[in-house]
């Protein structure tokens, strides 16, 4: 079918509910504010005002979406201009907010989620003297990212960028008195600017070349710029998405993040931050339709990403950091999608929303156990577990269930249709990204399964050790605070894939952002023979897992030395030596080569020229002596001169 792109005719002024969008914004920024500067007179009650806010923000964007459901398709993009935000010269920006089917989705997941979040972090964080300035920086963040989603121009975009870069830093850095945090957080910071360079460097080059950053009109025209340069901005988009999304090279700060409280792993690593990646491209669909190498080298970073993910997912004991690199590996799966172009923009975001209700039930389970567990991560601590949490074991369970792609569950239905679309890519293309894509899922089975049963099942290994703060351990259930948000999202993982795939409901959804969905064609394998070999890896990995893991016993302690393959991944591939290697000691060289150069070039001309000149006034100082027999003697030295050089020329 052919592909429908956004047109400049399809935008109108939003009117009714949808001229209130600006409140989507406005209450968590608000809130945030509030508990910024309201200091500790806010303790008893910030965390409320924290929820009342995203609840709130929540309600709006669902009847705004309500709203946009019953207009005519080509009418569903609608933009909210609040105020003109820069004009210089030639450059005119405004503050606007688009709403269509694409940002609406996103504000549906970030405040629905969001809210779940806000409340099971009442009880997480009922304890936590810095509670009223966690709400604070979790309101900030949900702001920043709504910001990214809505706005209407890719300045905007950056805006929210930027904004949700610094709030994740907050986060992760939020337990101030553990260096692990402060260099987590640094790291992310430092890592993700890398990625945002080449976002701004994209946004340059789309203002030079067509002199705006509005959506509507860099879509309409960008058939105007050069292929050379478009497949540059797609690049330089990719790059910003790798930063945010964690995905390859830029991976290594998402897993060292797990040091931020578990509730900011479920709202940055599951639903809102890693996912920006994924809008960021398909938001700018029009721009990689035009290059199809664009979008290769899209599918190529997926595939790579998907499949290292998985591997270090399988080698690692802290429960938080499997879940992270199995965020890492999803989100693979997602920038695989949106790198095969029109048949799998669809695929992507519906992913990418059923991602978000069970990686975000997932790991609000993983805090339900720490929480029981003295805040212990080590799953060789835990095992039997499910006796004692029953609504944390059935609530993960139906996560992991939905991740490993059981059939009828979410990840079925969102995962298994992007190996399918995978498969059915022309050439070589088909074979490396459907087989890549198929093993990393029997991966996933296998590493989800040896966390299920070293955390649920088995022995009580916790009944004979110390927690790490040396208090015995007293697993029980969280309150319903905790245990609510986690039922609410094991639904989502059980039906959310249904909903959204049955009769290409979201496709149809998104269609006037993302274009039509184009049937798959054929490609390396035969459509009906996909499903059945995911299943059979899957099921593989699951069988693996229980005979390595479930019928031997788990020792307390981590086994030494362990074979190459499973210390490299420990390792995390060494992805840190090699930016180590790559750019964080070329960088230092390079600096410390330009502080010389500075020092002993730049300033040492400077101050050798002023001190040269210096000495030179001070030595002719010296002849100026306030005598008069000494400049008479002066002038008769002077005049022997002269006289002596007229003769020399005059008999020459």
């Amino acid at each position: 079918m052919p592909t429908q792109l956004p047109e400049a005719g399809q935008v109108a002024a939003a009117s009714g509910v949808a001229s209130l969008a600006w409140l989507l914004v406005v209450l968590p920024a608000l809130g945030a504010l509030i508990l910024f500067v309201s200091g500790r007179r806010s303790d008893r009650w910030g965390h409320w005002l924290g929820v009342a806010t995203v609840v709130a923000s929540f309600v709006i964007g669902l009847l705004i979406f309500l709203d946009t459901l019953g207009l005519d398709p080509a009418q569903r993009t609608r933009e909210v201009s609040v105020y003109e935000w820069i004009s210089v010269a030639g450059l005119h920006i405004d503050f606007g907010l688009r709403l269509d089917p694409l940002s609406l989705t996103f504000v549906l997941l970030i405040t629905g989620v969001g809210s779940l979040i806000h409340i099971y972090s009442t009880g997480y964080m009922s304890h936590d003297p810095g509670r009223r300035r966690f709400f604070a920086q979790l309101n900030l963040f949900v702001a920043a990212m709504l910001v990214l989603v809505l706005g209407n121009n890719f300045v905007m975009l950056y805006l929210g960028w930027e904004g949700v870069g610094l709030a994740s830093y907050l986060l992760i850095g939020f337990y101030q008195d553990r260096p692990s945090a402060a260099t987590a957080a640094k790291k992310a910071f430092l890592m993700n600017r890398v990625g945002d360079v080449g976002l701004a460097l994209a946004i340059f080059l789309l203002w030079l070349e067509l002199g705006t950053t509005q959506y509507t009109e860099v879509f309409a025209r960008i058939g105007e710029v050069p292929p050379g340069t478009t497949l540059a901005i797609t690049i330089l988009l990719l790059l910003g998405a790798c930063g945010k999304s964690g995905q390859f090279p830029l991976q290594a700060w998402l897993p060292d993040a797990m040091e931020g409280p578990t509730p900011v792993s479920a709202l940055i690593h599951a639903a809102t931050m890693v996912t920006a990646g994924v809008y960021l491209i398909a938001r700018a669909n029009p721009i990689y339709n035009l290059s199809a190498d664009g979008r290769l080298v899209v599918a190529l970073i997926g595939t790579i990403t998907l499949l290292i993910g998985a591997i270090i997912g399988c080698a690692y004991d802290d429960i938080k950091k499997v879940l992270a690199y199995s965020t890492v590996s999803q989100i693979g799966y997602m920038i695989l999608a949106v790198g095969l172009g029109p048949v799998g923009y669809a695929l992507g975001i519906a992913h990418l929303l059923a991602h978000g209700f069970f990686k975000a039930g997932l790991f609000l389970g993983a805090g339900s156990v720490m929480h029981a567990m003295n805040d212990d991560v080590d799953m060789r601590h835990y095992g039997g577990l499910a006796r004692y949490m029953p609504i944390t074991f059935v609530t993960f369970g139906l996560g992991y269930l939905a991740l490993i792609g059981f059939p009828f569950l979410s990840g079925y239905f969102t995962k298994d249709a992007i190996i399918e679309a995978a498969f059915s890519m022309p050439g070589w293309q088909g074979w490396v990204f459907g087989l890549v894509a198929a093993i990393a899922a029997g991966l996933t089975a296998f590493y989800m399964t040896r966390l299920m049963i070293m955390t649920f099942f088995g022995k009580k290994r916790w009944q004979d050790i110390k927690s790490p703060d040396g208090h015995d351990y007293h697993p029980h259930e969280a309150g319903v605070s905790m245990t609510a948000p986690m039922i609410v999202l094991a639904f989502g993982s059980v039906f959310a894939g249904f909903l959204l795939t049955q009769h290409e409901r979201l496709a149809v959804w998104l269609s006037p952002t993302l274009g039509e969905l184009e049937e798959l064609p054929g490609g390396a394998l035969p459509h009906a023979v996909v499903p059945w070999l995911v299943l059979g890896l899957s099921a593989l990995g699951v069988l693996v897992a229980y005979l390595i893991v479930g019928r031997r016993p788990t020792p307390v302690e981590r086994p030494e030395p362990v074979s190459i393959p499973v210390q490299a991944a420990r390792r995390d591939l060494y992805a840190n030596a090699i930016n180590e290697a790559l750019i964080a000691r070329p960088g230092v060289w390079l600096t410390r080569a330009l502080v010389y150069i500075d020092n002993k070039g730049v300033d040492g001309l400077v101050n050798g020229t002023a001190a040269t000149l210096g000495g030179s006034s001070g030595r002719l100082r010296r002849l100026q002596t306030g005598f008069v027999r000494s400049y008479a003697l002066s002038m008769l030295g002077g005049s022997v001169l002269v006289i002596a050089a007229l003769l020399a020329v005059r008999f020459a």
